[in-house]
């Protein structure tokens, strides 16, 4: 499969507006979604609460135990930086919200080292 990447220019408006995040974290919250999309009936509008809790299981999905650390790479720790990510892309004009949208709704929606290490399954196996 091809790997995605943002068309000439994208990245550069994007990275007016936040430095912190990799290119990769964009794309993965746009997948995020879609995949969020496709787990309900009818598409509507996802809020920050459902999108950070997609991402968090298309993380795990697609990466498995390595999910925390690939998130990490691209400066996402927490649901918070979910937020970020979607409020930059917001501001750049590629996704839309509603008025009712805010960072909050991502704040400590789950947290990484209890999604990603702690309750990973393969980690109940170890303490056998």
């Amino acid at each position: 499969m091809a790997e995605l990447a943002f068309r000439d220019g994208i990245m550069d408006r994007i990275r007016l507006r936040e430095r912190r995040f990799d290119e990769h974290a964009y794309l993965f919250v746009l997948a995020a979604l879609e995949y969020c999309q496709h787990r309900i009936e009818e598409r509507r509008h996802i809020g920050g609460r459902e999108l950070a809790l997609a991402c968090r299981d298309l993380a795990l999905e697609r990466f498995g135990v390595m999910a925390g650390l690939v998130l990490e790479h691209w400066g996402v720790r927490s649901s918070a930086d979910i937020g970020a990510v979607v409020f930059t892309l917001v501001d750049s004009g590629l996704l839309m919200s509603q008025p009712t949208d805010t960072r909050e709704e991502f704040a400590d929606v789950f947290d990484f080292e209890t999604a990603f290490a702690r309750e990973y399954p393969w980690c109940g196996a170890l303490n056998v």
